[in-house]
């Protein structure tokens, strides 16, 4: 696992190792960044396209951008509330391969206003619920401003974002990616599940 880290790293020109706990609290949760192995599992699934334009939240360092921008050629916004992981995407994107088809916003989530181009949002348990309705919502808003689909992805679901989302209106389940065989135990929660909000 470090092996693949180690080479897409260094492939895409970017540092995205390591987990950080330092801004975490019980809204916000530890950047950890999603393994390679589950975004090329992603990538090859085809719910993802270079016609798409990704919002991925918590961003973090940009792994998840730098990787599906280079890998499908899709757009890419990231966004993060910790001042310090929006600077370590900036530096990213000024040596990145994939730099120029990426950009990152600081600031809160739950406020954030979607672009209308944006047609998928990636999340790897990166706040609470209560952060989650309400990005939801202001997806679900997005959809009723401009109609489309938006496909939702959310990699190593914990049951409280399972619960919130099977409550949501317009939240529909559309499929799982399964990434268990990638890691030793069998973890249930190693997969990506998609949703799908808007579209009617």
């Amino acid at each position: 696992m470090a092996w693949n880290t180690y080479k897409w790293d260094k492939l895409l020109k970017i540092r995205t190792s390591g987990r950080d706990d330092s801004r975490a609290d019980r809204y916000h949760y530890p950047y950890e960044p999603t393994p390679y192995t589950v975004l090329e599992r992603l990538a090859g699934s085809g719910y993802v396209s270079k016609r798409d334009v990704l919002l991925d939240y918590g961003c973090g360092k940009g792994r998840v951008g730098f990787y599906l921008a280079w890998q499908v050629r899709c757009r890419i916004i990231g966004i993060d509330f910790d001042e310090r992981m929006f600077k370590a995407a900036m530096n990213n994107r000024s040596r990145a391969v994939s730099g120029p088809r990426t950009s990152f916003v600081y600031g809160p989530a739950e406020t954030y206003r979607l672009p209308e181009e944006v047609s998928c949002c990636y999340f790897f348990n990166p706040f609470s619920t209560e952060i989650l309705e309400k990005v939801l919502s202001r997806i679900r808003v997005s959809c009723y401003d401009c109609p489309r689909e938006i496909r939702l992805f959310f990699y190593y679901p914990t049951d409280q974002y399972l619960a919130c989302l099977m409550t949501q209106d317009m939240v529909l389940f559309q499929d799982e990616i399964d990434c268990r065989d990638l890691f030793e135990g069998g973890d249930s929660r190693e997969r990506i599940l998609v949703f799908s909000m808007g579209g009617c």
